[in-house]
């Protein structure tokens, strides 16, 4: 029984955050940079903001693929800033219920 229960409590912690992903990959990629910043608006995220909104906006098909190396280092780059800049620590909710399945399983 209680391998049942064990087995059954991790298959729905795997299910949601199976569902959590595919809902986070529906979204675009650069909203959810921009709502990591929205504590802390200064013009420092909004210059990078924008900066990543000029990439996008580029025609990627005429550069060379040294450009487009460039380009990729200078959006990590500025992803990094801006994460640095949002502060805090972020846990997905599988990583939550993991760890309460992991605290109730010890404890």
């Amino acid at each position: 029984m209680k391998k049942y229960l064990i087995s059954l409590v991790l298959s729905v912690a795997l299910a949601i955050g199976t569902s959590q992903h595919l809902i986070a990959g529906s979204t675009s990629e650069l909203a959810n940079k921009t709502n990591i910043v929205t504590g802390k608006e200064n013009k420092q995220s909004q210059i990078l903001i924008s900066r990543l909104n000029e990439i996008k906006a580029i025609d990627k098909s005429s550069l060379t693929s040294f450009e487009k190396k460039e380009l990729r280092k200078e959006v990590r780059s500025i992803k990094s800033q801006l994460r640095e800049m949002g502060g805090g620590v972020y846990l997905s909710a599988l990583a939550i219920i993991i760890i309460i399945v992991l605290l109730i399983i010890l404890l």
